[in-house]
């Protein structure tokens, strides 16, 4: 259901895709009841990852995102060339409880110049949304937003 930013571009026209904006709205409507459901002992359930979402983050992250209204990266099933510009997210392999999220897209098609921007309004859904999210730049000088569920007594 959710889309990570690393699969194949979703095929159809405006018809499939208020269908997909349908399918998320819901999906993520049942993730905040699992937070009102799960989350009895905080001010404010909704505020707060869940353990469902804190086991899945990758899914979780990118239900977010796209729900959101930002648009994953998607990926060519044939050439393995990247075909869409938006996010990715992944997880980070020696940091447990981690994810990442990148602005991807073709060679030359400006995500670059537009990920300033773009990661910025992606940390500001997460952080809304209670997950710790935080922009860095890496070693090859392209930013991520590093996510982590919120710190015990946050």
């Amino acid at each position: 259901m959710y889309d990570d930013g690393d699969g194949p571009p979703r095929p159809g026209g405006e018809r499939e895709a208020r269908a997909r904006a349908a399918e998320v709205r819901v999906a993520f409507e049942g993730m905040l009841q699992i937070r009102r459901l799960t989350g009895t002992g905080t001010a404010d359930p909704e505020a707060v990852p869940a353990p469902w979402e804190r086991g899945r983050m990758v899914r979780a992250v990118a239900l977010a995102l796209e729900a959101a209204g930002i648009a994953p990266s998607a990926v060519d099933a044939d050439s393995g060339r990247r075909v869409a510009t938006g996010y990715r997210v992944a997880g980070v392999p020696d940091e447990p409880g981690t994810v990442s999220v990148e602005w991807l897209g073709p060679h030359g098609g400006g995500a670059a110049g537009e990920e300033e921007g773009a990661l910025a309004d992606c940390a500001r859904v997460l952080r809304r949304l209670g997950w710790d999210a935080l922009v860095y730049r890496g070693r090859n000088r392209r930013r991520f937003v590093e996510v982590r569920p919120p710190h015990p007594g946050c």
